[in-house]
């Protein structure tokens, strides 16, 4: 009985202390860091220095690359079956896949999609494919000497006309079909639902056939069951290459390079992430004003916190003052006077940095 009331005691005392040294460490604890403690080297000569960098196993991967070079002969016949083919594993597959275009798709068409670059119009690419698509048809009608023509040109230039040009029963033979090849299909521009959408309903017509390579763990994640095994009608090919990402990290920012508008805003975020929900929503307005206001000399003390107390992120100014006195400790705002003489609150990042950093919190 004596020990049980030992053991609740010690775990009483336990509880209490921990309580208390979180009540006492939270009060008064600030963080140190500023953004220009972050040590960044020139994005330039970050590039420069990493493609200098030998690359290793050399042999092995050169070995791997002509086991898969054997798979080409298959690879053809799963997309002649009307299967897409989508490769995954570690390393960058681009020059893997286009090897595979240029070694074995000479006898189709062939359209490549860099899903890695910043943007992606897929209404020129289906535009191009639709009259790729007509021209082929036209060839194959003439050295047959068929006097059918059907329907050879797409009637309008609205995606589901041109995506029901690409589906249509113009031609019966099953090799009558355009290769789509699609790096990154996971890429930045690609994964939004409209996208992918777009892409499934491609890769179901029967005159296209899609060759594509995801990198991002989660790729799978922007397809359901119906999209998977009916419109992609994917067939998974793990092929890891080893190669380094060059030519897909173009552009993306380098972590540890300064210098771009998406390095300044990641600097900020992760300062303004050590810092409380309240101060970050307090920060937001001033951001938003600052981008709204952009010929002014920033946002007027008093205004931001007539704006954070009807949004009841503050209590009172004596609240605000301390996360103002945050922001300048850590170099995200600074103080100047108007032309009326009122203190005026200036983020000194250019507008693009805002609004990746407004981007950054708000994920």
């Amino acid at each position: 009985m004596e020990d049980i009331e030992n053991i609740e005691e010690d775990e009483y005392g336990f509880s209490r202390n921990y309580f208390l040294a979180k009540e006492l460490g939270g009060a008064s604890k600030r963080s140190a860091h500023k953004l220009s403690d972050i040590h960044i080297v020139d994005e330039q000569e970050l590039r420069e220095t990493a493609s200098t960098i030998e690359m290793k196993h050399s042999k092995e991967i050169s070995e791997l690359m002509s086991d898969y070079k054997t798979m080409y002969s298959k690879w053809v016949f799963e997309l002649r079956c009307g299967f897409g083919l989508l490769m995954y594993g570690f390393g960058s597959k681009k020059a893997l896949v286009e090897d595979f275009a240029s070694a074995s798709l000479t006898d189709y068409s062939v359209v490549v999609i860099n899903g890695y670059l910043p943007s992606v119009n897929l209404k020129q690419v289906l535009l191009a494919l639709a009259e790729l698509l007509s021209e082929l048809l036209k060839c194959k009608r003439k050295s047959s000497g068929s006097l059918s023509k059907g329907q050879e040109t797409f009637p309008s230039r609205s995606m589901d006309d041109i995506l029901s040009f690409l589906h249509g029963p113009q031609s019966g033979d099953k090799d009558c079909f355009i290769c789509v090849v699609v790096h990154n299909i996971d890429g930045p521009a690609l994964r939004d639902p409209e996208s992918q959408q777009t892409l499934a309903r491609l890769s179901s017509c029967s005159h296209i056939r899609l060759v594509a390579s995801i990198d991002h763990v989660n790729a799978p994640l922007l397809w359901d069951k119906k999209m998977v095994h009916k419109q992609f009608n994917w067939l998974w090919h793990h092929v890891p290459t080893f190669a380094p990402y060059n030519v897909e990290g173009v552009f993306f920012p380098l972590v540890l390079a300064q210098g771009s508008t998406a390095q300044t805003a990641k600097t900020a975020a992760i300062v303004l992430q050590s810092l409380t929900p309240n101060a970050q929503n307090v920060f937001k307005i001033l951001a938003e004003y600052q981008l709204s206001h952009p010929d002014e000399d920033g946002m007027p003390t008093d205004d931001l916190y007539s704006a954070s107390r009807e949004r009841f992120f503050v209590s009172s100014q004596v609240t605000l003052n301390s996360h103002l006195t945050e922001f300048k400790d850590h170099e995200l705002v600074k103080t100047k006077r108007n032309s009326d003489g009122q203190e005026c609150l200036n983020i000194p990042l250019t507008s693009d940095a805002i609004r990746q950093l407004l981007l950054d919190l708000n994920q």
